[in-house]
């Protein structure tokens, strides 16, 4: 995840509300999805991954699964809950090469810079196999700013965003659209992405 303080803050203090919140529509399609496309016993990475049920899901389906998030509560929620192994860490700590056969980063990067992207992205790109999947979930619209909770968003539109992975070197094989209310009791449009190196 981000460094930013204040976005690491509330994540700290709210782990248990946020974990409640992101299970609270029961399995995920996307998810499901994004495992299937993985080779049996495959290498994975959740990238910003809270407090950790998207890793445990991927382990669980035999899965080698490797966990970082920013949030110090966040990871230690991961381990309690689900006995997962996670690293406390940012996202420039991403410096493999070829290492994964999937990266999953679902509502994480949207914490990072506009200027910071497309390095993150290059860096997910060298981290991947060759034909590696990559699955991305960002909050839509324009500009930067704080919720109302202290966290600091960027927002993209679909265009701009489907251009930066083009320009880092990504194949887009499926996206999705929608709108749900987030931590902050907001309703916000989002879409996720799917595609491979």
């Amino acid at each position: 995840m981000s460094a930013d303080p204040e976005t690491l803050a509330v994540y700290n203090a709210k782990a248990a509300e946020y974990d409640a919140l992101v299970n609270s529509e029961g399995p995920c399609e996307r998810l499901a999805a994004f495992i299937e496309s993985l080779p049996e016993g495959g290498r994975v990475l959740d990238f910003g991954c809270g407090t950790g049920s998207a890793a445990a899901a991927m382990r669980d389906h035999g899965l080698k699964v490797t966990a970082l998030d920013a949030s110090e509560e966040m990871v230690a929620f991961a381990k309690r809950q689900f006995d997962l192994d996670v690293v406390l860490g940012t996202f420039d700590d991403l410096t493999s090469t070829d290492e994964y056969d999937g990266i999953w980063a679902s509502f994480s990067l949207l914490h990072a810079s506009r200027g910071d992207m497309p390095r993150h992205l290059a860096a997910i790109l060298r981290a991947l196999k060759p034909q590696g999947r990559f699955n991305i979930g960002l909050k839509t619209g324009t500009g930067e700013q704080r919720d109302s909770l202290g966290r600091w968003y960027t927002y993209y539109t679909e265009t701009e965003l489907r251009g930066l992975l083009a320009d880092a070197g990504f194949t887009i094989t499926h996206t999705n659209t929608g709108a749900d209310p987030g931590l902050d009791g907001v309703i916000a449009s989002w879409i996720t992405i799917d595609c491979h190196a």
